[in-house]
């Protein structure tokens, strides 16, 4: 991948996936003195840890996989979560070298000593929508419907951006949904719609469109709609966490993203 110039302008999440080469593995970050990327004694490889908001989960393991390609002296680690998740770990010393959040109000809880003067961007956008099952059995039209009793529905928890966006449009809808749970992040409300549990959640639409034909998606007008801008912050100056950055803001890493269902900045 070779990292152009990107347009977007310089502004002021925990499941983890272990990318190296073309493998995966749950991992858990550590809470170390955050000095960044180290060497793993066992590959030889240069270690780059990125913390990344839950739906960052298909594009990040994309672009990862087109840095490691170009660099095969990086073994890139993910740590997917939730963003205010992602954010309590940075304030309490976990390592990282990269943080991608799912909205700007995440970033304002971390601790501003940790980010002052670090590169940062504005690198995404993204809206919501609601996920049904597939064929959507319960005839969701939209907002509306999940007010009906009958409508089991399941949202993201209020502290965390897919949860805080979900509030913003039924607010705007004047709808108060039969709620049967609220889940941690966006990736496990969705898989209470993949699995039958619910009706109905309120989630990306970058998440309606990675799970496929698994489920169906029915759109939120823009009107009711809500659009979160999501930052990236590069914590440590390694060549690791630039080559990422880079990827992420550069002109391919934007096609990655835009092929996902992410808009521009």
């Amino acid at each position: 991948m070779s990292y152009l110039p990107t347009r977007i302008a310089a502004a002021a999440a925990a499941g983890t996936v272990l990318l190296a080469g073309c493998s995966s593995t749950s991992s858990s970050p550590s809470a170390t003195t955050g000095t960044g990327t180290s060497t793993s004694s066992a590959t030889g490889k240069k270690t780059v840890t990125i913390l990344a908001a839950a739906s960052l989960t298909e594009a990040f393991k994309k672009i990862a996989a087109e840095v490691m390609k170009e660099h095969p002296d990086l073994d890139i680690k993910i740590s997917f979560g939730a963003s205010s998740t992602l954010a309590t770990q940075l304030n309490n010393g976990v390592d990282a070298d990269i943080i991608a959040l799912a909205d700007e109000k995440s970033k304002t809880t971390i601790t501003p000593s940790l980010i002052e003067g670090k590169p940062t961007q504005l690198f995404a956008t993204n809206r919501l929508e609601i996920a049904t099952p597939a064929g959507n059995p319960a005839h969701v039209t939209g907002l509306a419907s999940l007010s009906n009793s009958s409508i089991d529905t399941v949202l993201c928890a209020k502290q965390v951006p897919c949860g805080r966006a979900a509030q913003t449009v039924l607010a705007k809808a004047d709808v108060t949904p039969h709620v049967i749970s609220f889940e941690s992040d966006v990736k496990a409300t969705l898989a209470k719609v993949k699995t039958g549990d619910a009706d109905a959640a309120i989630v990306y639409q970058t998440d309606v469109s990675s799970a496929g034909s698994t489920v169906t998606g029915v759109v939120i007008p823009e009107d009711q709609n809500t659009v979160t801008k999501l930052p990236i912050v590069q914590l440590t100056n390694t060549e690791g966490a630039k080559e990422f950055y880079e990827a992420v803001t550069s002109s391919e890493g934007q096609d990655i993203l835009k092929s996902l269902g992410f808009g521009q900045v």
